[in-house]
């Protein structure tokens, strides 16, 4: 049966993970035959409210993919018009991804009206229900978006536990698919190469937006450690925007005495060039302070990349010690013990179980999931989603 399946949420020309996710859940949809319809935003968020240089992408829209901008994140006149237009055209499925409590009043809002059609069933994606970053006002929004939703996906074992405080509403728990956009892997002499690095060196990645709760101090704070110092070989890639004030980042790499050691790229990374960090890299380490889950893993996944992990949140769930990478205590001085033992031993058998366990976050599993819980396309025996 196929069904015709609204999207909400982050698409181009807004740029990002959470436009990576929507695009990419969207193809996975079309090819399992499905008719898919993006509604982005017109405005997402104010300018002055966004961290970064801009929240738009260079480049032409994915000539594969529907995608209208319809949602003003801030005009409550426009999440009725939206609510009414999307009761009228009545679709099998609206999946709308939840990641902050200042997206509530909007989606709340428009999810309300649409669900006055009396067919569309609602599934949210949850990126988080607590976020890392909190406010007084979070439990009240977040109570406001869940309620006309109809049913969840938690991508990790700490969301599904927060949903459960708000909601018994039908769950399923699935793993975060990896993140398969950014190309094919290239080797390591080609990413080098590209990226102006010395192959003879070894390179730890830290990948994505910096904000204080992704810990990159901690993780320079490691770099001074005497246990990495004495491995004059090791370098950090830090590659990402900074999303708050970079003068603290600068100071510990002042204070560290880290200069010859951290290579900083800090412009948003381009699609085309993410293979190529990835590629460069022989560890990834996210030295989170909180965490739910996060497409970092994902990308390392796909990538065939040993990781290492601090002890919060889902992290543990997606990279299982000794197998996948390490996973640490969030401290600069265990997070130095982890890298510096990763660089001391084998990683033969790690590097083996990533290319075997990536097989398990696949796409087709994710949204058959999403299927199964609205009740569409629905096979005879429906496989038992796998949980964390």
């Amino acid at each position: 049966m196929m069904a015709r399946i609204l999207l909400i949420g982050t698409a181009y020309p807004f740029r990002g993970g959470l436009a990576a996710f929507n695009e990419r859940m969207a193809r996975a949809f079309q090819q399992a035959g499905h008719e898919v319809m993006i509604y982005t935003f017109t405005v997402q968020y104010p300018s002055f409210l966004f961290p970064g240089k801009t929240q738009f992408a260079d480049g032409p829209p994915p000539a594969d993919l529907q995608i209208q901008r319809k949602v003003h994140a801030l005009n409550p006149l426009n999440w009725i018009r939206v609510g009414m237009h999307l009761k009228r055209l009545s679709p099998d499925l609206i999946i709308v991804k939840y990641w902050l409590p200042f997206m509530a009043p909007c989606f709340g809002t428009l999810l309300r009206l649409a669900r006055l059609n009396k067919h569309s069933r609602i599934v949210c994606v949850l990126d988080n229900v607590i976020p890392h970053e909190q406010h007084f006002l979070d439990t009240v929004l977040t109570q406001y978006f869940l309620q006309p939703v109809d049913a969840f996906i938690a991508m990790s074992q700490q969301v599904w536990n927060d949903l459960r405080r708000f909601t018994n509403k039908p769950a399923r728990l699935v793993p975060h698919p990896v993140y398969d956009v950014y190309g094919k892997p290239v080797s390591r002499d080609e990413a080098c190469q590209k990226l102006g690095l010395d192959s003879n060196l070894r390179y730890v990645l830290f990948f994505g937006f910096i904000r204080a709760y992704k810990g990159l101090d901690l993780l320079l704070e490691a770099f001074a450690d005497p246990r990495i110092r004495e491995k004059p070989e090791l370098r950090l890639i830090v590659a990402g925007e900074f999303y708050e004030n970079r003068e603290k980042y600068l100071q510990l790499i002042d204070a560290g005495k880290l200069h010859d050691r951290v290579i900083l790229r800090n412009d948003f990374i381009p699609d085309e060039e993410v293979k190529y960090y990835f590629c460069a890299a022989d560890v990834v380490v996210q030295p989170y302070r909180s965490a739910t889950q996060s497409g970092i893993s994902q990308i390392a996944y796909h990538f065939g990349k040993p990781m290492i992990v601090t002890r919060v949140g889902g992290l543990p769930e997606i990279v299982p010690h000794g197998q996948a990478g390490l996973v640490c205590d969030p401290h600069a001085h265990a997070l130095a013990e982890a890298i510096a033992q990763f660089f001391s031993m084998d990683i033969s058998s790690i590097v083996q179980f990533v290319q075997m366990e990536k097989k398990r976050f696949s796409w087709e599993y994710f949204t058959e999931a999403i299927l199964s819980l609205a009740g569409i396309n629905e096979p005879d025996e429906v496989q038992q989603v796998k949980q964390v």
